[in-house]
């Protein structure tokens, strides 16, 4: 398939300029239809809101808040009363308004600041805040602000204001693109080589997202999905990009023609881009398991894009690589092809020196990669899970406005009021109880309606404040029970604080089912019991560490004031879910393309030392690369001014930095050097029954000659040459090994006195070339062979780290 998207570029090309554009027409004709459906059932929440929406059906939408202040005077002035009363009206004669409550009605007093400068109206939705229309809401928004000036602010507040009051998109993905962009460059020095990740990712994305867009009119699909698929397209896009890239210019680099270092790179990054994109696909499918059914559309949008950025990868970015042919390097690299020859490409500098580091000293290494992510992760014992409320806006928003002046006048509470509702008569005994329980501000019974009667609360503190859960359970357990009623405790905040105790609930069977099928894919991929595991254990490490580092700053404090993101509060419920189905999709991405490598060594040399130090030596640069443009992606979305988006772009940069910089380069390869040859151990009958799925692929031995062929004519061809070290000096006894590029051992000589050497080769072919001496370190390549015999002199130099090119 890769040589034939590379021949017919320019087909290949069209075709996907016509997909995206027709999509993003189709798209863009048929419009958005995102429906934000949840529900959380079987909860003391969802049972008042269904008592509500019986009993008040008028009432039991999502209730909003339009808020004002007068900088002098009072708002039961004429002046203001002239100005905000005819709003008022106009937003109440509005379809699908409920009620609105006027503070300057005969009971409306209570909705009026003790000093008379602030003052409130409730505008009560048909629907909850995730059902009213954009358009409506933004009518409510526009009538009240008409109102503003001379002295009068007017704000507005609520989850539906929340809806129409989004920041500009766009900033966030462009940043983060940007800051790919000079990663890019800095990795490859050529700007067309910079160009390709980014345009793959943007086809992959864009696809993705106008596809997204189509599927929300045939099933339910919340706008949480396009943000997501933007985010994590974009990062596994450019990244997938990136290790293809790179392996096609080791090809050109190494003197392949441009079309065979497309293919080569293709038929081996490729296939781990493949089975990578697989492991992200089921890690987000994991969130199916916690049963939240909201987020079923979130596995769709973002499972899709990551398919489409896949398959822009291995179709889209070999026929980008037809077109460039040799400026996929730059002039500097392509001057020094053309003047030197191909490049034999052994690793050296800090990656091959760092490789070398942790064989020398792998348990050092291992216990330093411990101690950092433990020290980290000592902060998740104190993670507390929440939503958290508008208090955490921008502070230029109307809702963080209205969030102040609603606790400026009426206290912290206000912002949260509880309702309890009462299925019959609540009596003056539960008022009562409830007004005299710790944490209750205040709390007021409206006339029954329907044999429902509705007590409002307002507690003391905040509705993201520990103490307003508290005061939710002692409603529950103690308050209403004593009382000797059926009444149950609705409300946003209680709604809230339920879904944080579902997704605690439920969040051991999510991990439990995400580990479980990356250890079965990895099993399968690496026949080996010990890698998985470690995989694993990994990506726990992982998790817990970048979760401490949430918690540091977000419900901690620490750092906030830099990042401009409001004051601290709980983690989002929603985000552990989130989070980690992107967390262990994409540190198995790194895991297999480092383990990939790896095992391709160990198959061809049977040495695990030798395995680890050049797996780590190859690919780490790489990796760590990928992760740094991911890591930039990531973190641009603290830009896009919402503090949800924030906080997963925080947490998830974290946890990519942490999982590439020290636990795929520091402390797996240290543990795979500590673990020996026990790393690819896979139990015999186990091995009989597990089918095969090879991340790289298998290259077929050259077919042996005949029996009594080579005692009768001699082998096909011949490998001989002279080993020697740095010095020059002949090396004795050197251990010289010619094997298939399976694996296969075919000949094996010791080095003369003078330090030659024959191997003998069965046909013309590629095969690999080891030679290893005692105080020597070893040396490996492919060599290949023609019709005649091959010279090839080997050098050997002491604690010389090598690799397989």
């Amino acid at each position: 398939m890769a040589r034939w998207c590379y021949r017919h570029r320019l087909v290949v090309l069209l075709l996907w300029v016509g997909v995206l554009f027709g999509l993003g027409a189709a798209g863009t004709s048929a419009g958005t239809n995102y429906a934000d459906v949840f529900s959380l059932p079987n909860t003391d929440s969802k049972t008042a809101y269904d008592l509500m929406q019986k009993a008040f059906p008028e009432r039991a939408g999502d209730t909003d808040t339009v808020v004002w202040k007068v900088e002098e005077g009072s708002v039961r002035d004429d002046s203001v009363r002239s100005r905000i009363e005819p709003v008022l009206k106009e937003i109440g004669a509005m379809k699908g308004v409920g009620e609105v409550t006027d503070p300057y009605a005969a009971q409306g007093g209570a909705q009026v600041s003790k000093d008379g400068r602030i003052a409130y109206a409730q505008v009560t939705f048909a629907e909850q805040a995730n059902a009213v229309p954009k358009d409506l809401v933004q009518d409510v928004v526009d009538a009240a602000e008409h109102a503003r000036g001379d002295g009068l602010q007017v704000e507005l507040g609520g989850q539906a204001i929340t809806r129409v009051q989004e920041p500009p998109t766009g900033t966030a993905e462009i940043v983060g693109i940007l800051a790919a962009a000079v990663v890019l460059f800095l990795a490859f020095g050529s700007l067309f080589a910079m160009l390709l990740p980014i345009l793959v990712a943007l086809f992959g994305v864009g696809t993705g997202v106008f596809s997204t867009t189509l599927i929300s009119h045939v099933t339910n699909v919340p706008e949480l999905a396009s943000l997501l698929s933007t985010l994590i397209g974009l990062g596994v896009g450019i990244d997938y990009a990136l290790f293809i890239v790179t392996r096609h210019r080791k090809g050109i680099q190494r003197g392949l023609d441009p079309e065979e270092a497309a293919v080569t790179a293709l038929n081996t990054s490729g296939r781990a881009v493949l089975f990578a994109g697989g492991t992200v696909c089921i890690a987000l499918a994991g969130m199916l398991v916690t049963n939240l059914r909201f987020l079923d559309g979130v596995v769709i949008g973002t499972s899709l894009t990551v398919v489409l950025s896949v398959l822009a990868a291995v179709t889209l970015l070999p026929a980008l690589l037809g077109l460039l042919g040799h400026r996929v390097l730059s002039r500097r690299q392509r001057r020094r092809l053309a003047a030197s020859g191909p490049d034999t490409d052994r690793p050296s500098g800090l990656a091959a020196r760092w490789s070398a580091t942790v064989e020398r000293r792998p348990r050092a290494v291992a216990v330093l990669a411990v101690a950092v992510m433990a020290l980290l992760a000592l902060p998740l014992l104190s993670l507390r899970l929440g939503t958290v409320d508008q208090g955490n806006d921008e502070a230029s928003s109307t809702t963080r406005k209205a969030y102040d002046l609603l606790a400026e006048g009426f206290g912290p509470g206000f912002n949260g009021p509880l309702q309890v509702v009462v299925n019959g008569d609540a009596g003056a005994s539960l008022v009562t109880a409830i007004r005299e329980t710790d944490g209750v501000a205040q709390a007021a019974s409206a006339p029954p309606a329907g044999g429902i009667t509705v007590i409002q609360v307002v507690p003391t503190t905040s509705p993201q404040a520990k103490e307003t859960d508290e005061l939710i359970d002692t409603l529950r357990d103690e308050v209403i029970p004593q009382a000797g009623v059926q009444a149950h405790v609705g409300g946003v905040t209680a709604v809230s604080k339920d879904f944080a105790s579902v997704t605690a609930d439920r969040l051991p069977y999510f991990i439990a089912t995400i580990i479980g099928l990356g250890f079965l894919l990895l099993l399968i991929a690496f026949r080996s019991i010990v890698v998985p595991l470690t995989a694993a254990l990994m990506n726990l490490i992982a998790a817990a560490a970048s979760f401490g580092v949430l918690v540091a700053i977000f419900q901690w404090g620490w750092g906030l004031d830099l990042l401009g993101l409001g004051k601290e509060g709980p983690i989002a419920a929603f985000l552990p879910i989130i989070m980690l189905s992107l967390l262990f999709g994409l540190s198995m991405d790194y895991q297999v393309f480092l383990v990939s490598r790896m095992h391709e060594e160990w198959v061809h040399t049977r040495d695990n030392a030798r395995a680890v130090r050049v797996g780590l030596a190859e690919t780490s640069r790489v990796i760590n690369s990928a992760a740094l443009i991911m890591v930039c992606v990531f973190l641009a979305f603290v830009l896009s001014g919402d503090y949800g988006a924030a906080m997963a772009g925080v947490g998830l940069a974290a946890a990519v930095a942490l999982d590439a910089f020290i636990l795929r380069t520091a402390l797996v390869p240290a543990a795979m050097h500590l673990l020996g040859n026990a790393n690819w151990w896979l139990p015999a009958w186990l091995e009989k029954r597990l089918p095969h799925l090879a991340v790289e692929p298998k290259e077929e031995a050259p077919a042996a000659p005949p029996d009594g062929a080579r005692a009768e004519s001699g082998p096909a061809s011949a490998v001989h040459g002279f080993v020697r070290t740095v010095e020059g000096e002949p090396v004795e006894g050197a251990a010289v090994t010619l094997l298939s590029g399976g694996g296969r051992q075919l000949d094996r000589v010791e080095s003369l006195a003078d330090g030659s050497y024959i191997v003998s080769v069965p046909a013309p072919g590629t095969y690999l070339l080891a030679a290893t001496a005692p105080s020597y370190g070893s040396r490996a390549r492919h060599v290949v062979v023609g019709e005649g015999p091959l010279v090839y002199d080997v050098e050997l130099a002491e604690g010389e780290v090598d690799a397989v090119n």
